[in-house]
């Protein structure tokens, strides 16, 4: 496909390899050097964009805004377009040609050659205003993904750029209207992918492949979930389908909000990086913990109470326990205007009350509308009485003391944080609220063993946090923003779902992630089931399965889980080999003598008394935690993958991490923890399982399986676990085991 270089004076291909300077032969005149020519027009972008960013500095802004207020706004917008509007030194402004056989959306005189197009992050345009990079998201520019030799799309050339940090050291050309070239793989596309990666995770807007690009593009009007493979890019995509979105509807976005909800922080801090490279600096991101924060977390569920409390008839739930104050009126409201008294009937409060509660609105905005009705019933008498009251009367009335006390008797506030408090605090409560809904002992796991005194005390969890948001919204609606991006979004409950799709009700959602890697014991077994809970159950469902950052041998060894974890996905493929990317070494057990009788009984107690744990010591294999032998393995393994370029990433149980911490130190190796950023210095990062998921080093140390399957609540949910932390790998992934793999795996 790709020729390594252009045709050379003479004619003939250079075929120089990928990395180092290509064009015409050393000792050329500069004017003759493709190369050159390219690394001028680089020059010359770069002074444009500095020019361009000099304009914007030198806006006098004295005599252009009415108020102070008008002022500070401009004042801001002209500090966001500077700031966008920044050079950054390692980052190549453009990475592509288009050369078209065609002008653009113009006349073209006879035997004139076509447009010609440099794709870059942003648009930059020379003084006279014509352009000098093309921005990756304007039309033109889709090409350079979707373009091929059965599409050419009316591309002559498509031309790619390699660099050195922010140096250009190559180029490779695809003529794709030349049926002679021969159809091979980009070497540069695969020097971007297989680049090691150290520090924050990196955009793709280089390496974007046409089935990526068809997501990245999809129109802002619908929803878009994406069932990714480990290494398919699935997240890359979500945050380059963000900066699209912004590109192409930037002013109803900045009116509605958009949004990226990650797993956890360690993960929104890998991805932080991404969109502000892309020049979009105004993305909020959150984890759904975060985006509910009505109460401050300070406990964990058991595995079957958040099961429950996740679960979606939690909602039928709440809202029951939201109406159960409402009451009929048994006693008439009497309004007093001046001499005269106005009765409204307990029949006809009745009616009003029934007529609310059928509409189905929200607890809040009914309970703003019953004054106005009662007024309104008020204002229909007075008018019969030969009065001619206007709507200011009306006004007065829903505000008089005697319509007041009747709302507050028919229809009480009501306290999102303090329901849910009595809901999980109150058994005869919550049996009244559940009834027919959960069953006595599902009603058991939901509520509190040790309810505290008040809500400042109570053991607020995770999962309570979603039920107050819940009740919160069931009282007054939650604000939707414009757009937002859900990923590992396979782990959520369908109450999370729900908080989630709350906040994009009115707007668009991108949903990513990987039923293969779902690791709470409540994940989603379909995406169908997810998104109907998210409110979008008309979203359109895309798979990636072909891989771009996981090696052929580390993936396939890896989907050896799916029959077990996932059994209707398909096995991810990859475009990367790499031979002696997977190693599994076995520590032997430490021995110990367990014959005599005295160890027999020991084992029989032990067994009596089901300690699994006590039993694998005492008949002689080695604690998950404490096995000195498997963290010298392990610390070996670590030295090995740091001789190699690139960062590395040891990942073990949670219940293993201080003990490998302290190995690492007696060994003087020194490491960060998730989401610290890694650099030349620092390229080792010891992470527990449970904060893996979405992180990707070039070397992976992966230390005693078993350790992470056991330590999950159930072994399916182990598995997957595992599944997860066997595909973070870039380039290698080493085993480090001495308990048994696990069947799938031996």
């Amino acid at each position: 496909m790709p020729s390594h270089a252009p045709i050379t004076p003479t004619g003939t291909p250079t075929g120089t390899p990928t990395g180092t300077p290509v064009g015409t032969p050393e000792g050329a005149p500069d004017a003759a050097d493709p190369l050159e020519r390219e690394r001028a027009h680089l020059r010359a972008a770069r002074a444009a964009l500095r020019a361009m960013r000099q304009d914007v500095e030198s806006l006098d802004l004295s005599d252009v805004a009415g108020t102070w207020v008008s002022a500070e706004v401009l004042r801001g917008q002209i500090q966001h377009r500077i700031a966008a509007l920044a050079d950054l030194a390692h980052t190549p402004l453009f990475f592509g040609r288009l050369d078209y056989r065609y002008a653009i959306g113009g006349e073209q005189a006879e035997g004139a050659d076509g447009d010609r197009f440099y794709i870059g992050r942003r648009h930059v345009h020379d003084a006279d205003g014509d352009p000098m990079v093309i921005d990756w998201r304007a039309p033109v520019s889709q090409a350079f993904y979707r373009a091929s030799r059965t599409e050419p799309m009316d591309v002559e050339r498509r031309r790619r750029f390699g660099y050195t940090g922010g140096e250009l050291t190559a180029y490779e050309d695809e003529h794709l209207s030349d049926p002679a070239e021969a159809e091979t793989s980009s070497a540069l596309l695969a020097a971007e992918i297989e680049k090691p990666r150290v520090g924050p995770m990196r955009d793709i807007v280089a390496t974007i492949q046409p089935e990526q690009d068809e997501i990245v593009r999809a129109g802002i009007t619908g929803s878009v979930c994406v069932q990714g493979a480990p290494g398919t890019g699935k997240t890359a995509v979500g945050l380059h389908r963000v900066a699209y979105l912004l590109y192409a509807h930037r002013d109803r976005l900045a009116r509605t909000g958009t949004l990226v909800i990650g797993p956890n922080r360690s993960f929104l801090h890998y991805i932080e990086q991404v969109l502000p490279a892309l020049g979009e600096l105004d993305v909020a991101q959150a984890t759904v913990e975060e985006l509910i924060s009505h109460v401050p977390v300070r406990a964990v569920d058991p595995a079957e109470s958040a099961r429950v409390k996740g679960d979606a008839r939690l909602a039928e739930v709440l809202r029951r326990a939201v109406r159960h104050g409402v009451r009929m009126p048994t006693e008439p409201c009497v309004v007093v205007r001046g001499s005269r008294r106005w009765r409204v009937p307990a029949y006809e409060l009745e009616e009003i009350v029934t007529e609310l509660l059928s509409r189905d609105i929200r607890y809040g905005a009914a309970r703003e509308a019953l004054p106005q009705r009662i007024a309104h019933a008020v204002l229909v008498k007075m008018e019969n009485g030969g009065e001619a009251p206007d709507d200011r009367v009306q006004d007065a009335v829903a505000r008089s003391q005697a319509v007041k006390a009747t709302v507050k008797a028919l229809w009480p506030p009501v306290d999102p944080v303090k329901l849910v408090h009595r809901l999980l605090s109150d058994a005869d409560f919550l049996a009244e609220c559940a009834d027919g809904l959960l069953s006595a002992e599902e009603q058991r796991a939901v509520l509190w063993a040790r309810p505290g005194r008040s809500v400042r005390t109570a053991p607020w969890t995770l999962a309570d946090a979603v039920l107050v948001d819940e009740t919160a919204d069931l009282v007054q609606r939650t604000p939707s923003l414009g757009h937002v991006v859900l990923d590992e979004a396979q782990d959520l409950s369908p109450m999370q779902y729900r908080a989630v799709g709350r906040r994009c009700a009115t707007g668009s959602a991108t949903v990513l992630g990987d039923i293969a890697q779902g690791t709470t014991p409540w994940a989603t077994s379909s995406w169908a089931e997810a998104l109907h809970h998210l409110g979008k159950p008309e979203t359109r469902v895309e798979e990636l399965t072909r891989g771009f950052r996981v090696p052929h041998e580390v993936i396939a060894y890896a989907s050896r889980l799916l029959p077990s974890i996932a059994p209707g996905l398909a096995p991810a493929t990859s475009v990367r080999e790499a031979a002696g990317a997977l190693s599994v070494r076995r520590v032997p057990p430490p021995q110990r003598a367990s014959d005599d009788q005295a160890d027999q009984a020991e084992l029989a107690e032990l067994a009596e008394l089901a300690d699994l744990a006590a039993l694998d010591r005492a008949a002689g294999l080695p604690d998950p935690v404490d096995h000195p032998a498997l963290d010298e393995a392990v610390v070996a393994a670590c030295r090995d993958a740091l001789a190699q370029e690139g960062s590395t990433g040891l990942i073990a149980a949670d219940a293993r991490i201080p003990a490998l911490a302290a190995a690492l130190r007696a060994a003087g190796l020194p490491h960060l923890d998730p989401g610290q950023e890694t650099s030349t210095e620092a390229r080792l990062t010891l992470v527990p399982a449970s904060l893996a998921k979405g992180l990707e080093y070039d070397y992976v140390v992966l230390d005693e399986p078993a350790a992470v399957v056991t330590g999950e609540p159930d072994h399916r949910t182990g598995l997957r676990r595992l599944y997860v932390l066997l595909t973070r790998a870039v380039s290698g992934l080493t085993i480090v085991h001495s308990q048994p793999l696990p069947e799938q795996l031996a």
